[in-house]
């Protein structure tokens, strides 16, 4: 009687594979680790992406103080001048920008370039790749968000927020906003069908949430039905805990419901990083269906 033994073989090329979210936790963890450092290193190594990333809102924001340099953007009372004014955006959108924009385009390049279907056939869990990804996201957000403030400060004279509390909100959206896009980066970089198209898709979603979510424009210059639909995403929250943090109290009854609502942008940011969670455990693969 012959016996048969069943061995794990790698999928074969071009076969869609769904990733294992469960192996070794601890050996995920240190292997996740171990690649931020990759991650970061490569990260800088790409001109475009530091330029189109990590120093566009240090740009648009000393386009927007230069160009604005002689307009109040606050009252009589109360001066507020451009720099300071634009401030708070930029930091959203560079929240924005270094996890969603970053994140979709670089995965959708990797898929369509190979770099996935070669770690799908090593031992690195997807858990560890995810922990690689996150934590560059999560380290040169830190350094962005870190530069705008110290130009804005330098060279603007942007008086910063002097309140313990004031940086206790910055930290808590700083966090839950650069994990709510880096996640939904990652699910959104299945949508491009080749590493190719990756801008062309990606940077117009980014580009108009920007504009509607109080980036450019001033959020209470909008009509009311495009704030309620720049509501339903979360770089409109994430702007408006930035304006808590960085603008006079004043500011306040500007905004939609005139209030802060800061409990209001901790359930829309956290409630998108549920969905992005969701949407990358059933979409993510390291090979597309229809490679």
């Amino acid at each position: 009687m012959s016996t048969t033994t069943s061995t794990s073989m790698p999928p074969p090329t071009g076969q869609t594979t769904a990733p294992s979210f469960g192996l070794g936790i601890g050996r995920g963890l240190k292997l996740g680790f171990s690649r931020i450092k990759l991650e970061v290193r490569s990260y800088f190594r790409q001109g475009d992406s530091v330029f189109f990333t990590f120093l566009f809102p240090v740009v648009m924001l000393t386009i927007f103080a230069v160009a604005f340099s002689e307009q109040n953007f606050g009252t009589e009372e109360e001066p507020l001048t451009a720099a300071a004014f634009y401030l708070p955006g930029m930091i959203a959108a560079g929240l924005l920008l270094s996890g969603l924009q970053n994140m979709a385009i670089d995965i959708a390049m990797e898929r369509s370039d190979g770099t996935l279907k070669r770690l799908a056939g090593t031992p690195l869990p997807v858990m560890s790749y995810f922990i690689g990804k996150i934590g560059q996201v999560f380290v040169t957000g830190v350094l962005q968000a870190t530069l705008v403030i110290l130009v804005a400060s330098v060279a603007f004279d942007v008086e910063l927020p002097s309140e313990p509390s004031k940086w206790v909100t910055f930290a808590w959206v700083f966090v839950l906003g650069v994990t709510t896009s880096a996640v939904l980066g990652i699910a959104l970089s299945g949508l491009p069908r080749s590493g190719k198209s990756a801008t062309a898709v990606v940077i117009p979603v980014a580009l108009v949430l920007q504009f509607i979510s109080g980036v450019y424009l001033g959020f209470s210059m909008l009509p009311e039905w495009l704030q309620n639909f720049a509501s339903i995403f979360p770089l409109k929250w994430m702007a408006q805990g930035m304006r808590e943090v960085f603008l006079p109290a004043s500011f306040e009854i500007m905004e939609q419901s005139e209030s802060w609502n800061l409990p209001g942008v901790a359930i829309a940011t956290g409630l998108w990083l549920v969905v992005g969670l969701i949407m990358t455990r059933i979409t993510f693969r390291w090979i597309r269906k229809d490679s």
